[in-house]
């Protein structure tokens, strides 16, 4: 009996010994997010010709680049919201900027953060989260919580993160989140000597989905171009931080940005310069390198992604799908159509969108149609008060785009392959009437079966009326504090 027990113990360290191995072999990997403020795939590696960014090339060489990715909608808090929840704006509440009191529904809805510090990771955000309430994410570890639109101590950013990563326990894994500030307006032509070779209004041409030509939109897309030369700078650094880490080799590295420029037709609109975005994701060992990816992608697929990876299992019911396939290079049945929405950023452009899209054809809802779009308005004054003097010099069918975002009818349908810009709606052709009809049709069905909030225009009324109580004037107050949205958009 003593031979037999002896045996069994030296059995079940042997079987132990093994199940460590393996795991000490094959641990969890990373983490390492990646988040730039409001451009698009405006990036060497997408085909820009003008913009400098060999660090992020570099990064889509040693990865996957996603050809096609969106956000879900093209705002700050709400896209961040969409990507930590993995829901839509309308499903987790977050349907406008933090800053102006919008929030989620619930400080309990599972998220990234919360569900990888469930099951042993170190959690890490250098940079601003802006979400409500933000202690629905538990980090470990937070520095540069502000915004830093003026740019101060940039290098504090890879320096922060060479902390956090050197912390971290070389046995557990760590999630980190990177936010940098650029290339968010003010377009910053220089700062520290980045980039060192600015662009200037002569070496560019202003990006394609204006269809205009001036000399001030020049002189702005080359100082975006230039904001966009220093994020690569800095990404760099960070990737450099992590490489002397030793760590890279299990790090997934996700680079992504929040949504489109902040340009005319793009940042808080559902036209594709506002909700088409670079991503690039890196999986050593995993993802294939060098790999272009052309479906229809979005950042709601990045959460799904990471249970996958990691083996957790699902709490809620995501209408995201993993991209580990797709990383892998296998055939798989992907999306044929992809969704997303637009409710307002602050209180000064409340203008509710919904829009779906398939690989050729895009539609757009816009749920007040035939009202003046304050969007429009609020970009226009901002950033462009000779916009009206340079569309004068526009061809027709770009003046009545202009004219058509001013005041919308109900239904924008646009042919992507022969109008990628959306210049031309064809809503009224009847030769589009049958490709009109599935899209109506198709996006009816997903704002059912996601339960949005305004299929009942009640709610469309009363939350523009709690966002209009805060006007005095022509200005609006920034603390909403009439926002009871979460009370009656599911009664």
């Amino acid at each position: 009996m003593k031979i037999r027990w002896k045996m069994s113990v030296r059995s079940i360290i042997v079987i132990i010994s093994i199940f460590l191995s393996a795991f000490i072999a094959h641990p969890k990997p990373n983490v390492l997010l990646i988040v730039s403020e409001d451009n698009g795939p405006e990036l060497g590696c997408y085909g820009d010709n003008y913009v400098n960014t060999p660090n992020l090339d570099a990064l889509a060489r040693e990865g996957v680049l996603f050809q096609n990715a969106y956000v879900p909608q093209a705002g700050c808090s709400q896209s961040r919201a969409a990507l930590l929840t993995g829901l839509y704006p309308h499903q987790n509440g977050q349907i406008g900027l933090a800053t102006w009191k919008f929030k989620m529904y619930s400080s309990k809805l599972p998220n990234l953060i919360s569900e990888f510090k469930n099951i042993g990771y170190r959690t890490g955000i250098i940079g601003k989260l802006h979400i409500n309430p933000e202690g629905a994410f538990p980090f470990d570890f937070k520095k540069i919580p502000s915004s830093n639109f003026a740019r101060k101590d940039l290098g504090e950013y890879a320096q922060f993160a060479g902390d956090f990563i050197s912390e971290s326990d070389t046995d557990a894994p760590f999630l980190l989140s990177v936010n940098y500030p650029d290339p968010h307006r003010p377009f910053l032509r220089q700062v520290g000597n980045l980039p060192a070779t600015p662009l200037a209004a002569d070496d560019v041409k202003p990006l394609d989905y204006f269809g205009l030509e001036h000399p001030s939109l020049r002189k702005d897309t080359a100082n975006y171009y230039n904001s966009l030369s220093r994020l690569d700078s800095l990404v760099g650094d960070l990737l450099r931080t992590l490489e002397k880490s030793g760590k890279d080799k299990n790090t997934i590295v996700v680079y992504l940005g929040d949504h489109g420029a902040d340009m005319l037709r793009g940042k808080r609109t559902s036209y594709e310069g506002g909700l088409k975005i670079p991503l690039i994701i890196r999986y050593p060992g995993v993802a294939k390198p060098n790999l272009v990816v052309e479906e229809l992608t979005t950042t709601l697929d990045l959460f799904p992604t990471f249970m996958d990876i990691v083996g957790m299992r699902k709490k809620v019911q995501l209408p995201g799908k993993s991209l580990l396939p797709l990383l892998q290079n296998k055939s798989v049945r992907w999306r044929e159509y992809l969704y997303a929405e637009y409710h307002t950023h602050s209180a000064h452009n409340y203008y509710p969108q919904r829009s779906v899209r398939n690989y050729r054809f895009k539609l757009i809802h816009n749920l007040q149609p035939n009202e003046f779009n304050p969007g429009y308005q609020f970009t226009k004054d901002k950033f462009y008060n000779d916009l009206d003097d340079i569309l004068k010099l526009a061809p027709d069918l770009v003046r009545n785009a202009y004219s058509l975002m001013a005041k919308p009818p109900e239904f924008e349908l646009y042919d992507l392959k022969d109008d990628p810009y959306e210049f031309n709606n064809l809503s009224g052709s009847r030769a589009h009437l049958e490709t009109l009809e599935d899209l109506k049709e198709k996006l009816s069905k997903w704002r059912h079966d996601t339960k949005d909030p305004f299929l009942d225009p009640e709610n469309i009324r009363i939350l523009k009326r709690e966002i209009d109580a805060s006007r005095v004037g022509d200005q609006y107050k920034k603390n909403l504090l009439n926002l009871n949205y979460e009370k009656y958009f599911f009664k």
